[in-house]
C-alpha cells in the first residue's frame, strides 16, 4: 500500500533504541564533557542544521581531524544524516599525505582542532578546501585566524530539532584513506546500509548491554570508524567514554573512574598500557578488550589474562568496516590449554559473513587447521571500491571475492587463524613460514618487550628469517637466547627448522604505521644488509 513506510537502514535509526527507552547514560569526554542521549540528539541537530547553513548538501565531503571526541561523536551522525559524507583524516599521517587524502575526497569543509594549527598552515596553500571550523579547548581562538568560527560557536546557532530527512540507505555515508605502506593512501567509502549492518551484526555477537556496559575506544576514530563500535554502543544505548589523545595514564584512569567494560586496541597500545607504572592503581578485571590490527603475542595475551582483562581478537581491515571475525572464548575452554590460543585467532565469522580460504584457482583448501591459503570474504559492509581508482578495485574484488591479502588456515569448527600476511610470509628452504608464529614463540621469551621477524634475500635458501627484538629495560639478552627459544619450538615438531633466525638484531624501537602496525617495509629496508649480530 502506499502509505506503508518502507523503513531505510540510515544511520540515524541507530539512535531510536537510547532515546526512546530515555537513556541516562551519559557521553562522556575526558573531564572536560559529560552529558545525556538527549542532548547528544540536540547537538547532532545543531551541527546538522548549523553545516545546511554554511552550504553543505547531500553529497558533499565534510572532513574531521580531530582527536577522539564527543565531537567526533557527533561528526560521526550529523554529517551523514545530512546525506553528506564525513571524511575522518589520519592526523598521524605526513603533511604530504594529509593534502592528497583531503583534496582527493575533495572536502568543501574542514573541521579541525586547533592541536594541528601548524600542520594546517604548513599546508594550507596546498589544500582545495578553504572554509575551516576551529575546535578549541583553550579559550578564544588566536585573533586573525581565518575559518568559519569556533565549533562550539557555530552549532550554538543551530537547531536543535532539525529534521532529518530519509533518502536511500545505500547513499555514501564515511570515507577515509587506507594507510598503506606502498603507494598513495586509497580511499574507501561506506554506505548507511554497510555501517547499520555492521553495527547490528556486531552488536550480536559482542553483545553490549546499554543496561551494564561503558564503551571507550583506544583505536582512533579516524580509523574505520573506530572499528564501528561508536555506532554499536549507540544502538545498544551505553554510557560512552572518549579520551581524547591517547595517554597511557588518561586511558588507565578512564577505565577506572569510569569503569569502562569494553575497549579494542592494536596490541602496542595494550603493551603500552601493560608496561606503564599507572596500572598498578587500576583493577582491569572484567575489562573486554579486542585486539586487532596485528597478531597479538602470547605473551602480550597472557600478561593481560594476569591483569584480569578479557582478551581476545578481531579480524578485519579498513576495507571491511571492519570487523569479519572475532574470536571471544566459550566458557568450556577457561583454564584449559586451548583457552590462550583460542584467544589470540582471528575467530570465527560473524553473522552475515562469509570467510574463506582458498588456493590460486579460488578452490577452498581443507578446513583442517593446517592446509594455507588466502582469506577472501563476502559481507553486506565491504568497501565497493576505491574511491576514484577502479584498477585498484578489480585487484581487490577479483572473482568477486573481497581479497584479504592474508594467509590463514580454519579449522573444522570454523575458527581462522591468520598465519601471515602474503607479503610477508618468508619462503626459505622451499617451505612457507610465518613471520607471525616465529614473533608469538620470540615474544615469550623473557626480557623480550617487542619483536618483528622479517625475511631477507639469502643467495641458497632465497629468503632467510630474521628477528628485530626490542629487550625490556635492563634484560641481558643475546642472539644465541633467541635462536635457542625458537630451536625449542622446533624439537618440539612446533615449527619448521627453516623458522630458526638466520640473524637476530636488538634495537630500542620498531617502526609503526600511524595506525600502531609494524612497519615492516621499514624493517626491510633498514636491515636488508646490515652487520649480522
Amino acid at each position: 500500500m502506499m502509505s506503508a513506510y518502507d523503513f531505510p537502514l540510515l544511520i540515524k535509526k541507530l539512535l531510536l533504541t537510547p532515546l526512546t527507552r530515555g537513556s541516562d547514560k551519559e557521553i562522556v569526554y575526558r573531564d572536560g564533557s559529560r552529558y545525556g542521549y538527549p542532548t547528544l540528539r540536540d547537538r547532532i541537530g545543531r551541527l546538522g542544521s548549523a553545516l545546511t547553513g554554511l552550504g553543505v548538501r547531500p553529497g558533499d565531503t565534510v572532513a574531521m581531524m580531530d582527536w577522539d571526541s564527543h565531537r567526533y561523536l557527533e561528526c560521526y551522525f550529523a554529517v551523514p544524516m545530512l546525506g553528506a559524507v564525513l571524511q575522518t583524516v589520519n592526523v598521524r599521517l605526513s603533511n604530504e599525505q594529509i593534502v592528497y587524502c583531503i583534496n582527493h575526497a575533495e572536502a568543501s569543509i574542514l573541521i579541525c582542532n586547533l592541536d594541528f594549527l601548524s600542520a594546517y598552515e604548513a599546508i594550507r596553500s596546498e589544500l582545495k578546501v578553504e572554509r575551516v571550523i576551529w575546535i578549541s579547548e583553550t579559550g578564544p581562538l588566536p585573533a586573525g585566524l581565518p575559518g568559519l568560527g569556533e565549533y562550539e560557536q557555530v552549532i550554538s546557532r543551530g537547531d536543535p530539532r532539525h529534521a532529518f530527512a530519509d533518502f536511500d540507505e545505500n547513499t555514501p555515508a564515511t570515507r577515509f584513506y587506507t594507510t598503506g605502506t606502498t603507494g598513495l593512501p586509497k580511499g574507501v567509502s561506506f554506505s548507511h546500509r554497510q555501517l547499520v549492518l555492521h553495527a547490528l551484526s556486531t552488536l550480536a555477537v559482542i553483545r553490549l548491554s546499554g543496561d551494564d556496559d561503558v564503551y571507550m575506544p583506544m583505536t582512533p576514530m579516524f580509523h574505520v570508524h573506530a572499528w564501528g563500535f561508536p555506532y554499536t554502543a549507540t544502538l545498544a544505548g551505553c554510557k560512552q567514554v572518549y579520551p581524547g589523545r591517547y595517554v597511557p595514564e588518561i586511558l588507565l584512569g578512564l577505565v577506572r573512574d569510569e569503569k569502562v567494560t569494553i575497549t579494542h586496541c592494536v596490541p602496542t597500545i595494550l603493551q603500552m598500557l601493560l608496561t606503564s607504572p599507572a596500572i598498578n592503581g587500576v583493577d582491569l578485571r572484567g575489562l573486554r578488550m579486542i585486539i586487532g590490527g596485528s597478531a597479538m603475542p602470547r605473551a602480550l595475551c597472557e600478561a593481560a589474562l594476569e591483569r584480569g582483562i578479557d582478551v581476545f581478537t578481531g579480524y578485519g581491515m579498513s576495507e571491511t568496516c571492519p570487523l569479519l571475525a572475532v574470536s571471544p572464548v566459550p566458557s568450556r575452554l577457561h583454564g584449559t590449554d586451548e583457552e590462550v590460543v583460542t584467544r589470540m585467532k582471528a575467530g570465527q565469522a560473524l553473522p552475515l559473513v562469509e570467510l574463506r580460504v582458498v588456493d590460486f584457482d579460488l578452490a577452498d583448501v581443507p578446513h583442517d587447521g593446517v592446509t594455507p591459503g588466502e582469506v577472501i570474504a563476502r559481507a553486506p559492509w565491504l568497501t565497493q571500491s576505491y574511491y576514484k581508482n577502479p584498477e585498484a578495485t578489480e585487484t581487490l574484488w577479483e572473482g568477486g571475492y573481497l581479497h584479504t591479502q592474508d594467509i590463514g588456515v580454519m579449522n573444522d569448527q570454523g575458527y581462522l587463524q591468520i598465519t601471515d600476511r602474503l607479503k610477508d610470509v618468508i619462503k626459505t628452504g622451499g617451505e612457507w613460514v610465518s613471520s607471525l608464529e616465529i614473533e608469538s614463540i620470540i615474544s615469550q621469551l623473557p626480557g623480550v618487550a617487542e619483536v618483528a621477524v622479517i625475511g631477507l634475500s639469502d643467495v641458497k635458501w632465497g629468503e632467510r628469517p630474521a628477528a628485530i627484538v626490542v629487550k625490556r629495560f635492563g634484560a641481558k639478552l643475546e642472539a644465541a637466547d633467541v635462536r635457542e627459544q625458537v630451536m625449542r619450538h622446533v624439537t618440539l615438531g612446533a615449527i619448521s627448522k627453516f623458522a630458526v633466525p638466520e640473524h637476530v638484531y636488538f634495537t630500542e624501537e620498531l617502526p609503526k604505521t600511524s595506525v600502531g602496525k609494524l612497519n615492516k617495509r621499514d624493517l626491510r629496508r633498514t636491515f636488508a644488509s646490515p652487520a649480522p649480530v
